[in-house]
């Protein structure tokens, strides 16, 4: 297995890997709207804003996941770990695992300080990640679930309180994904 940072020219395998995955776990239309976030988010990886890591095996990308960059006016670096996806027949052998922890120690390495999610608290509290209150740190837009707001330090220091609603990548200001 081959863990890698992505570029633009994976878009087609990136979006056929989303549309596949969540069309297979949730719905066709869930396939849809998750496959079209994750077209646009590799039409604008920037490895600043949107970085999008991957896992290979023989050449095929079979995992990938997109951090974006949550701006507030504090000068802390923050980042959305959304979506995440592994191929069907490559699930439930860690990989997924494997590959978040690629990408929080890559984003450790460049010297973000916290990485958020918003997603199923019993899968990602396997991987560091804890309830987070929005008294805390705030979503870009109105959770429609905010049990799945989750958020992790990367230095080992505390969460700390920003008393602002970030700025998301243009790709998730939509209240759909939310």
């Amino acid at each position: 297995m081959n863990y890698q940072s992505l570029d633009k020219s994976k878009k087609e395998e990136v979006a056929y890997l989303f549309t596949s995955v969540f069309t297979s776990s949730e719905s066709e239309k869930e396939g849809v709207l998750v496959g079209g976030l994750s077209s646009e988010l590799a039409s604008n990886i920037d490895n600043k804003e949107t970085i999008c890591f991957g896992a290979c095996e023989n050449g095929s990308l079979i995992g990938a996941i997109f951090f974006t960059r949550l701006k507030f006016n504090d000068p802390i670096q923050v980042y959305m770990l959304a979506p995440v996806a592994v191929s069907t027949e490559y699930q439930g052998r860690g990989i997924g695992q494997k590959l978040i922890n690629y990408g929080l120690n890559e984003l450790r390495n460049r010297s973000v300080s916290i990485v958020v999610t918003y997603g199923d608290p019993s899968f990602y509290s396997k991987i560091g990640f804890q309830s987070l209150s929005e008294d805390l740190i705030q979503a870009p837009l109105k959770l429609s679930m905010p049990i799945g707001w989750l958020g992790q330090t990367l230095t080992g220091e505390p969460i700390p309180s920003i008393k602002e609603r970030p700025v998301c990548v243009k790709e998730f200001n939509n209240p759909v994904y939310w």
